[in-house]
Order: structure tokens, then C-alpha cells, then sequence
């Protein structure tokens, strides 16, 4: 973590902290356009690493809105699991329908802005939904953090 907090100081980023061992990054930046503030990072981290790497940028205002929101009722976190996907787009009507006709009783979407809410009913790895078909539905990238991480990260920084 202390290499990914370099690589984000190396392009001008200050205050940069990283958030438990699962690539979540706080920095500031003076840069408003979140796009292009994503290709930066983006276009940096794969000449560094070798690799492209997909960022998500929200700003600390959004993690809270993100944390806040609770798109179902009833949910018993002792057995079930919410995650958030995060986006670098808005998703068209067309997919949002797409992703919402294939909610079961073992997985339940929800999507809002640039955010997926995902009510799992089993361990993630046993959904049909863990991995590329998810990101085939949803036709773009996306990273899941567990609802509890979005949480502790709002609580964090307030």
C-alpha cells in the first residue's frame, strides 16, 4: 500500500492515504473533472505497473451520500451481504433494465447513478453473478467494495 500511495503522490496528489488492503485511496486534488482526473491516475498506474488498472474516483461528500443510501429492507447481514459497484458511467435505461430483470431471490440489483447496490443471499463466490458476468450485464468495469467497507470508509473521513 505504501508503493499504490506513492504512485498517487507522484502526480500531484496530496494527502494521500490508503485504506485497508483493498486499494482504496483518499487523496486531494485541485482537478473538479472526476474523468479526467480518472484517466490520469488510469494512464499513470499502468506505465508504473505494466498494466491497465480501472479507477473510480467519488469524492468524500459522495462516499457518505454512497454509505447512507440502503436500497432494501429486511436484509439479515448475518447471512446476506450488501456490495456496492462502482462506475465510471451512468448506465443506460436499457442495461438498468437488463440488470434488474436478472435479480433472482439469491441476488438482488439496484442501481443509482453511477453506483450498483448488490443484496447477495450467499457468499459471493457461489453467485452466478461473481466475476466477468457481472461486468458483461452491466457492460463496463466495475469494483465491488462490501457495504460495511463504503461505511467504515464515511466514518473515517467526515
Amino acid at each position: 500500500m505504501d508503493q499504490l500511495r506513492t504512485l498517487f503522490e507522484a502526480i500531484g496528489l496530496t494527502n494521500v492515504e490508503t485504506f485497508i488492503a483493498s486499494g482504496n485511496v483518499v487523496f486531494d486534488s485541485k482537478s473538479k473533472n472526476v474523468q479526467a482526473l480518472e484517466r490520469k491516475i488510469e494512464k499513470h498506474l499502468e506505465a508504473e505497473l505494466g498494466y491497465p488498472v480501472v479507477t473510480f474516483v467519488r469524492s468524500v461528500a459522495e462516499v457518505h451520500e454512497i454509505a447512507g443510501y440502503m436500497p432494501f429492507t429486511n436484509v439479515n447481514l448475518e447471512s446476506e451481504s450488501i456490495y456496492i459497484g462502482f462506475l465510471n458511467i451512468d448506465l443506460t435505461r436499457q442495461t438498468i433494465e437488463r440488470l434488474e430483470s436478472c435479480s433472482t431471490d439469491v441476488d438482488v440489483f439496484h442501481l443509482r447513478g453511477r453506483e450498483l447496490f448488490w443484496l447477495c443471499r450467499t457468499r459471493m463466490s457461489d453467485s452466478k453473478f461473481f466475476g466477468p458476468l457481472l461486468e458483461k450485464t452491466l457492460g463496463t468495469r466495475t469494483t465491488l467494495r462490501n457495504s460495511n467497507t463504503v461505511k467504515r470508509i464515511a466514518a473515517k473521513y467526515p
